[in-house]
């Protein structure tokens, strides 16, 4: 019997042992994570914050009983610390709660994932200051927030997804929230022009928006309050805060596969090919911890919870001698933030220089659907393609919770993994119904307006 070993219980490591198992009834799979939490939904933790989702066990996509009648063992609260490669042996060594012991495996996959950046000069691990990653880290923020009276001032570091939706969630328990930011507007995977439209929002909330400033210090304050210091062009500046949520990235845990003998390329995060494979024998890796095959940059890190779940698919089924691939991501992204939603996929202009194309951005307003219907919301929409050849290359959506923003950028998702130019989009036989939608939607109203300022861009070359 073929023994496949995940270390991981999230996104990457679930969804390899899951496939597995579908595949091959009978192949034995374990799970080995650190914590006691498998399979839960770390995108929904600020909406447990929130109090949006009543309880913590509500974010399992499948609870530990699930997992074990689709017959996976799961081991958690067990730490991997070596493995050991030889083919005669391939011991993963772990510490739980029966100790230190070796577990045997015939394939092992590495979906270690991500861990939040810790800057420097942040008291961590003090009452009040916090990271916002995991399911153990929302559960110390619900309980400091759970002593806090309403109208406590909290502040966030950092205000990209989950930053801004975390925003949102102590606005809504009624504290006085202030969001600090580094770049000229929230959201940085956005344009400032349309991330200036989300910052506009979370400012009309009631939540304080500090752009363009950087903390240069957190230190204790009276009363166990913590005094955050800022520095910005229009000069330096200091809060006080009950509590301090800072959320400025991730970086890829790679030292399990590093002492292994994998490799390493952007970011820092594991070489992985197509299949999954990381060149070590019978090791395998997936998720937020590996390089990502981006479908027009070529080899990136971008660590998405959709491109994990493909990414373990394609390692469960491979690790079974399978020959699958992962097809690529192209960014795709969405955020909902108050009553607007922002997304994105594909490249910015900025992001397509490795390309080596004439890149031309057009920025346009349309209509969520006619406006003859009630509740009609205008949609800002950013498409950037190839002036010379028309290609897509990218869009950004920003608009109202209502006009189905998702649906929007999956359209243009789905035109860039096709490798479909702007007027493709055009030609597109989309659905239209007046509450809905209109003869020419406004994606194709936005490739319209990209398309005419090509022509004019064009026409102006060969003029000059």
């Amino acid at each position: 019997m073929t023994h496949l070993l995940a270390v991981g219980g999230s996104d990457a490591g679930i969804a390899a042992a899951l496939r597995a198992r579908e595949l091959d009834p009978s192949t034995d799979v374990t799970v080995v994570l650190a914590d006691e939490f498998p399979n839960f939904s770390i995108c929904g933790i600020p909406y447990w914050v929130s109090g949006d989702v009543a309880t913590e066990a509500s974010l399992a996509h499948r609870t530990r009983a699930d997992l074990e009648a689709a017959g996976i063992t799961v081991r958690s609260s067990t730490w991997a610390s070596a493995i050991d490669v030889d083919r005669r042996r391939r011991r993963l060594t772990v510490t739980g709660p029966a100790g230190v012991e070796e577990i045997s495996y015939d394939e092992l996959l590495i979906g270690t994932g991500a861990e939040p950046v810790r800057p420097a000069g942040v008291p961590f691990g003090e009452p009040g200051i916090h990271l916002l990653h995991s399911m153990t880290d929302a559960e110390q923020v619900v309980a400091a927030l759970e002593l806090l009276p309403a109208g406590s001032r909290v502040a966030v570091v950092g205000a990209g997804y989950i930053g801004l939706e975390i925003t949102e969630g102590l606005v809504a328990r009624g504290f006085d929230t202030t969001l600090i930011q580094r770049g000229p507007e929230v959201l940085s995977t956005l344009d400032p022009e349309l991330g200036s439209l989300v910052t506009a929002e979370v400012r009309r909330h009631g939540a304080t928006v500090l752009t363009g400033s950087t903390v240069t210090g957190i230190t204790p304050a009276d009363g166990g309050q913590w005094r955050v210091a800022t520095s910005s062009t229009s000069g330096d500046a200091e809060g006080t805060f009950a509590l301090v949520v800072v959320c400025v990235g991730v970086r890829p845990v790679t030292g399990l596969a590093v002492a292994a003998g994998a490799q390493l390329g952007q970011a820092g995060a594991i070489v992985v090919d197509a299949s999954m494979r990381t060149g070590v024998p019978h090791v395998w890796a997936a998720g937020d911890c590996v390089v990502t095959h981006h479908r027009l940059l070529g080899t990136t890190w971008l660590p998405l919870g959709t491109t994990a779940h493909k990414q373990g698919r394609v390692a469960g089924e491979n690790m079974l001698g399978g020959s699958k691939t992962f097809a690529g991501s192209v960014g795709t992204q969405v955020v909902k933030v108050f009553d607007l939603v922002a997304a994105r996929t594909g490249l910015r202009q900025h992001e397509t220089s490795p390309l080596e194309v004439p890149p031309l951005t057009r920025v346009t307003v349309a209509d969520d659907h006619k406006r003859y219907y009630p509740g009609a919301v205008p949609l800002t929409i950013s498409v950037t393609g190839d002036q010379t050849t028309g290609r897509l290359l990218g869009a950004q959506i920003v608009g109202q919770r209502t006009a189905e923003i998702s649906k929007r950028i999956d359209t243009f998702a789905t035109a860039l993994h096709a490798e479909l130019t702007v007027d493709d989009v055009i030609d597109l036989d989309l659905s239209y119904t007046p509450p809905l939608g209109s003869p020419w939607d406004a994606v194709q109203v936005a490739a319209q307006g990209w398309e005419r300022a090509a022509a004019a861009a064009n026409q102006a070359a060969v003029t000059d």
